[in-house]
């Protein structure tokens, strides 16, 4: 997992505590410290029985929420424009408070990500989906995170979420994290690599000019034309 304060990814290996039973759940307490910050994250976990269908899953883990720190630590790189930076701010703000909240704003988030970034024909949220996922512009790995929102979403159980994609809904254990998981891969796709490589070039092409050699797609061109 990544650590909730610094964002380090370390393998998690709770102490687990019972904290109780209410008419619905098992509660449980879990404990464990980062490695790199040394600083302690405590868990309240409650377990059930889940039916889905005329299938029964006993003792599953049906809640999850961070008690310290409250929420996780999700900065926002300064390329991640305004109307998508707001949305997802909020969204992991309430993440620990409202699962369904959090869920909501990622999902009206993607959407307005998928439209207006990805070029992606307004419709519902599935098809969004879908439809960029066709074009294969995206990494393997976004593609499938992306894929899986639907999936972890099981949205053709909740087709509110994919029609009204800001809606408060019930969610699924991990919707609400995977979606803010999934929009954090999109923006360093989208926003974070582009301003990287183009302060790489601008470097290069300040090294290129200070021996006295063209910028970098001017010498492209100059090679390419005495070929």
């Amino acid at each position: 997992m990544q650590c909730p304060h610094c964002r380090t990814a370390f393998h998690y290996g709770p102490l687990k505590q019972p904290a109780g039973r209410d008419e619905e759940w098992d509660w449980h307490i879990e404990k464990d410290t980062c490695p790199a910050c040394d600083r302690c994250i405590l868990t309240l976990v409650g377990y059930g029985d889940l039916t889905v269908g005329s299938t029964t899953y006993n003792n599953r883990e049906l809640a999850r929420r961070f008690i310290y720190p409250k929420a996780a630590n999700r900065p926002i790189p300064s390329e991640v424009p305004r109307e998508f930076a707001e949305d997802y701010a909020e969204a992991s703000v309430v993440l620990s408070e409202s699962p369904k909240a959090s869920a909501a704003l990622s999902r009206r988030c993607l959407q307005n990500l998928l439209r207006n970034v990805a070029e992606a024909s307004p419709s519902t949220l599935f098809d969004e989906i879908q439809e960029v996922l066709d074009s294969a512009d995206l990494p393997s790995h976004i593609a499938d995170s992306l894929d899986a929102v639907r999936n972890i979403g099981n949205f053709a159980a909740h087709p509110s979420k994919s029609k009204s994609s800001g809606e408060i809904v019930p969610v699924e254990p991990h919707e609400a994290e995977w979606n803010l998981d999934t929009l954090e891969a999109l923006f360093d796709y989208y926003f974070v690599a582009p301003a990287k490589q183009a302060a790489k070039k601008v470097a290069l092409n300040a090294k290129l000019a200070d021996v006295g050699k063209p910028p970098m797609n001017e010498a492209n061109r100059e090679s390419t034309e005495e070929t």
